[in-house]
């Protein structure tokens, strides 16, 4: 139903005219009782006849204005029900009149009030379901969020059951004028009509006595009461539970109805596609203009997509289709300024078209809201996924307590739906919605604030959680055992979704975002992609990497590029395409400062270690190992690993072994957990290679122990290859436990043509063969030979190719 204008109020009018010149006139005599000294005596009796003229003026006006008031009253209360859309006002007006003329004592038989919705289409299965509740049930409410159309709905449904009541069909509406009844006020207007005694007091004693007389006064007579628009239970509770055995109460409003005692709920939420659409329809063939040239809305794809831009609300879908139908306005062009508004960046400004502020205009549940309940549902729409209390607290800047209060209202109001995790987000249905109220409340610094206040909360708590993902060491699959601000994993598990919406900014967003976000945004991109390395989750780390490097800020600032095309080279070596890796370090070398050149030159000697050029990658490492600061422990450690390898490489075991001992104890000591696995990795090959099988012993069991708490299968799977292949050199009657070892290294590989690959191969071959099986063995090696060849490992595939000659040779 359309809300009317403000009622008229004629008699009031007249009322006041009468008055006014009753006290016109009065004070017009005595101010010329007052003044006859200085004036003659013609004059007084001027004054005189002047006065008698006002107050003859303002009884006649008066006189006039109620005689009107009189001829525009219907005659009969049964003329409402001629009316295709009377206003609510306007209807209670009249039942009012109806009482005044039975003297306010006898009900009258037969008597309606209830007003006809005007232009009432879909919904056919929500009246069925109403009327078959009122046949059988005493006390009924439609209950939704506001103005979904709950209202319309419920007088439609009492409509058509008119002829089971016909003694009378009476309608209130518990928020005439803007102001909500209180139980009082309903029980007085519901004892007018029926002719009962109103409360005398708004006591509970009192309003109970009410309650029961006019129960009484309902008991057995076939009377249907709506009571529209009802906020809350105190207004209608003396009501219920309702006694009267064939008087039916039709309650519209909150869900909170559904808890009272006695009265059964039916819930209506937005209408669907169709019956939106259709609603547009009906609206849109209510303007009389033709033009034979214009889409049926009922079959053009424009219209869907406006319907759901506008979330399916009544008011504005209708108002929309009656404008639209108007103005000639194009439905895709309306669809696409709606669009604008929605998926526009908040901090880039866009002119709101009238169709827009049109839909924004006509949200009677937004208004209904509190100021700070609106403002803080139009700043959650500028995220896309569920938030966290903290966050919103942080977005919306206002304390705890205060924002618990404003999401409960939002709850309540069917603006914000919760998600796991003690998450809320804007119901995905508003959530258009709430992004075009946004650019028409607030302006863009106050966006670009919002903006960054999000910004900058994210990036403190992911580099917080960030920098413990190595103190913790548990993989990211486990089952959470610590508090959700203890896990590093189990918040990135939550937020993820989050975390990757703000850094993965809109096509061109990048290149435009605020000095203010782009900071912590830049923050919160190295935080994200820290987590996603340990999470192996390479596909996004790129596609962060190349956001970033998509940024103008990449091409001003040489240090943000140098970053990303160092991730880039780690994430291109960890899938084992060193040749892209090498490129990408080199240019990271090229673009950083001193410190990053650091870490890039390390993460390049790595990569040149894998290639096979030692010399190269000891040079690196060196330079790498100069230019960290003293106070940088941890890539320290990094850098004596990586020399470790090399000089074990390059057969240089006494350095390998200092390299690789000092490494294991600086992450042993920062509780770095992988990477102290890693060094006593490499320590097994260096204990072997100088006899010392006791310890090599010690180094790979403990690096498997430490491996049981970090979720690194490829580390893993090198751990297992070193310590059967030290078994299998030292000890060959533990031959058996070495191809264990070998076959679970096997098991933890993806099957990539790798240098490990072919090691394992080869090293799983000499231990079938210790154990006197020939062919697996001989089967063993040729796959290990064809896997070096493709992975360029000339050392091992000579290897693997001199085991099968010799197995060949006749014994």
């Amino acid at each position: 139903m359309t809300r009317p204008g403000p009622p008229r109020r004629p008699r009031r009018l007249s009322l006041l005219l009468a008055v006014g010149g009753v006290v016109g006139g009065t004070v017009s005599a005595v101010l010329g009782n007052v003044t006859g000294n200085l004036l003659s005596e013609l004059s007084v009796a001027q004054l005189g006849s002047a006065s008698a003229g006002v107050i003859v003026l303002g009884l006649a006006a008066a006189v006039l204005v109620e005689w009107r008031r009189q001829r525009r009253r219907p005659a009969t209360p049964d003329d409402t029900e001629a009316t295709d859309a009377p206003s609510r006002a306007q209807v209670a007006e009249a039942a009012d009149g109806t009482a005044r003329r039975t003297g306010g004592n006898t009900p009258v038989a037969g008597v309606s009030n209830l007003p006809w919705p005007a232009n009432f289409t879909g919904r056919a299965g929500h009246v069925d379901a109403i009327g078959e509740l009122l046949s059988r049930e005493h006390a009924v409410a439609v209950v939704g969020r506001r103005g979904v159309g709950t209202s319309s709905c419920a007088v439609q449904a009492a409509n058509l059951c008119r002829a089971d009541f016909p003694e009378r069909q009476y309608y209130l509406d518990l928020r005439r004028d803007g102001r909500p009844h209180g139980a009082r006020q309903v029980l007085t207007a519901l004892a007018r009509v029926l002719g009962t005694r109103p409360p005398a007091s708004a006591r509970a004693a009192d309003l109970a006595d009410a309650a029961d007389e006019l129960s009484g006064q309902l008991d057995g007579r076939a009377i249907l009461v709506v009571l529209d628009n009802v906020d809350g239970l105190a207004q209608v509770r003396p009501l219920l539970p309702l006694s009267a055995r064939t008087c039916r109460l039709l309650l519209v409003g909150t869900p909170a109805l559904a808890g009272l005692k006695g009265v059964v709920a039916h819930g209506l939420d937005e209408p669907d596609s169709d019956d939106a659409v259709e609603l547009f329809a009906a609206a849109d063939s209510t303007v009389p203009v033709d033009r034979p040239h214009r889409p049926n809305p009922r079959t053009d794809p424009a219209v869907r997509d406006l319907v759901e831009l506008c979330g399916r609300q009544p008011r504005a879908v209708a108002e929309l289709g009656r404008r639209t139908a108007q103005h000639g306005w194009r439905h895709a062009d309306v669809r696409d300024a709606l669009r604008r508004a929605v998926d526009t960046p908040p901090h880039q400004h866009v002119a709101l078209s009238p169709a827009t502020l049109l839909v924004t205009a006509r949200d009677t549940a937004y208004d209904a809201l509190g100021g700070e309940a609106r403002r803080l549902w139009r700043l959650m729409s500028l995220s896309p996924v569920p938030l966290d209390q903290p966050t919103i607290t942080a977005l919306a800047a206002r304390r705890p307590a205060r924002v618990a209060t404003l999401l409960h209202e939002l709850a309540a109001g069917g603006f914000v739906t919760g998600a796991p995790g003690d998450r809320y987000e804007v119901r995905p249905l508003l959530a258009p919605y709430a992004r075009m109220h946004l650019r028409d409340a607030e302006p863009a610094h106050r966006r670009v604030a919002a903006q960054a206040r999000l910004t900058r909360h994210l990036a403190r708590r992911a580099e917080r959680h960030a920098a413990s993902l190595a103190v913790v060491g548990s993989p990211p699959d486990r089952e959470p055992t610590l508090a959700l601000d203890d896990d590093p994993y189990g918040w990135f598990d939550l937020h993820q979704e989050l975390l990757l919406a703000v850094v993965r900014v809109p096509a061109g967003a990048a290149e435009t975002l605020p000095r203010r976000v782009r900071r912590w945004w830049f923050r919160l991109a190295v935080a994200l992609c820290g987590w996603l390395a340990h999470a192996e989750r390479l596909d996004e780390w790129a596609e962060v990497c190349r956001t970033v490097l998509a940024t103008p800020t990449a091409d001003d600032r040489p240090e943000i590029a140098g970053w990303a095309h160092n991730e880039l080279g780690v994430l291109r070596r960890r899938r084992g395409d060193p040749q892209a890796a090498a490129t990408a370090l080199s240019l990271a070398v090229a673009e950083r400062g001193r410190r990053g050149t650091a870490q890039a030159r390390m993460n390049l000697g790595l990569v040149l270690l894998d290639m096979g050029q030692f010399d190269d990658a000891v040079e690196h490492l060196e330079l790498s190992r100069r230019h960290r600061s003293a106070a940088d422990r941890a890539g320290h450690a990094l850098t004596d690993l990586g020399l470790g390898a090399a000089r074990l490489s390059r057969g240089e075991l006494e350095v390998a072994h200092r390299h690789l001992v000092r490494a294991a104890n600086a992450f042993r000591a920062l509780g770095d957990a992988r990477g102290y696995a890693a060094a006593l990795t490499n320590l097994v090959l260096v204990h072997a290679g100088l006899g010392e099988h006791l310890d090599a012993a010690q180094s790979w069991r403990a690096a498997l122990r430490e491996y049981e708490s970090v979720a690194d299968p490829t580390n893993r799977a090198a751990a297992l290859l070193n310590a059967g292949a030290a078994l299998l050199s030292t000890t060959p009657a533990q031959a058996r436990q070495a191809y264990e070892l070998l076959a679970e290294s096997l098991r933890l590989r993806d099957g990539r043509p790798t240098a490990g690959l072919g090691r394992t191969l080869l090293h799983l071959g000499d231990a079938a063969a210790a154990l006197d099986d020939a062919d697996e063995a001989r089967r063993h090696w040729a796959d290990a030979a064809g896997v070096c060849e493709e992975a360029g490992d000339v050392d091992g595939q000579a290897a693997a190719d001199a085991r099968l000659v010799g197995s060949d040779a006749p014994a």
